[in-house]
């Protein structure tokens, strides 16, 4: 971000800070709708900032619980957001607003499995040290002491983005992973943060003793079950889909199914937390937005989270970023066009 700040400075780009978007102006003429700027506040006084086009990089709205809770569903105003609180929405509610068509999986997101007691919003002094992906190398058991999803169904990247939602769907929002001996080496730096929620025990029972409001006797014995329907046969490798699964229970553990036997036992507690938002605003392959008659709105561009139809259900690791970087040049190409284009004539 230094670097691009430092080259918009050298180009003579204007940065608002403290400058809170509130409206497109618009020109309603025979051809459409087409931005003529933004209606802004700064300082708690209103300002218009003219401009021959807009792109919309707002974000999505998973700051907003309200939001959250009317498009995603029940319990997710509850949910945790892992970056910044002011991803609101405001950005497509301007476009809708507009007449920009909403596009996308509204009710679909991106979540995570998070530690039960990050705060509310994203703390830049830990970063993503609350994230807790190294559950393929474990089981993941709810309150009432059971599995409830497949924690060796693929690699992380094709499967920590939707286990947030399935952690949401449990008792109390939370959940508790669960490692012994054999694994721990494996786990990834997040869980050796000194903020993170963890308990210690030698034995299973003094392990499901110390984790807090879990069914301890059924979770003994869901241990005790996982550890007779490992597929001991199967070698184990962390490096791999390695087959190495589970055979006579529900749900099964696909690859890396290792028996909880060495003691000390670690288990963390986690809830979701959600990163973004997958439902937006319509746009076509230049990020030109389309208004609900399926016509570009000329002049406005749309790129980032709350660019709606890239993601469906789930999210293969890092494709946001790509998404961003694509459709972020993209629209800044296109949107300096329609200037250049404009000022000629």
């Amino acid at each position: 971000m230094d670097y691009l700040y430092a080259e918009a400075d050298k180009l003579g780009v204007g940065i608002h800070y403290e400058t809170r978007a509130l409206r497109l102006l618009i020109d309603e003429g025979p051809a459409g709708v087409r931005p003529l700027g933004v209606r802004a506040s700064a300082a708690g006084s209103p300002v218009d900032i003219p401009a021959d086009s807009v792109v919309l990089a707002a974000g999505g709205f998973q700051a907003n619980a309200e939001w959250r809770a009317r498009y995603l569903g029940p319990g997710w105003d509850l949910a945790k957001v892992r970056g910044t609180r002011y991803n609101t929405g405001d950005g497509i509610e301007m476009a809708l607003r507009a007449g920009a068509s909403p596009a996308g999986n509204w009710t679909g997101c991106h979540a995570v499995a998070w530690d039960r007691n990050a705060p509310e919003f994203g703390d830049l002094r830990v970063g993503d040290g609350f994230q807790k992906h190294s559950y393929p190398f474990g089981i993941v058991v709810n309150a009432g002491g059971q599995r409830f999803l497949d924690e060796g169904a693929d690699s992380r990247n094709y499967t920590y983005a939707r286990y947030g939602r399935e952690i949401l769907s449990q008792p109390g929002q939370v959940a508790w992973q669960v490692f012994d001996q054999q694994t721990t080496q494996l786990l990834r730096d997040e869980y050796r943060i000194r903020e993170v929620s963890k308990v210690t025990a030698p034995t299973i029972e003094k392990l499901a003793e110390a984790m807090d409001g879990v069914d301890a006797r059924a979770f003994a014995e869901t241990v005790r079950q996982f550890n007779q329907s490992v597929r001991r046969d199967v070698p184990f490798n962390p490096n791999i889909l390695d087959g190495r699964c589970t055979a006579g229970i529900t749900p099964p553990k696909s690859n890396w199914a290792m028996p909880l036997e060495q003691g000390p036992f670690e288990a963390y507690h986690v809830t979701c937390g959600i990163t973004f938002t997958f439902g937006g605003v319509r746009a076509d392959a230049q990020a030109r937005v389309i208004d609900g008659d399926g016509r570009v709105m000329p002049g406005l561009f749309a790129c980032g989270e709350m660019l709606g139809g890239l993601f469906y259900i789930n999210y293969p690791g890092g494709s946001g970023l790509t998404a961003g970087s694509v459709f972020g040049r993209t629209a800044g190409r296109n949107a300096a066009h329609v200037r250049i284009s404009r000022s000629s004539a």
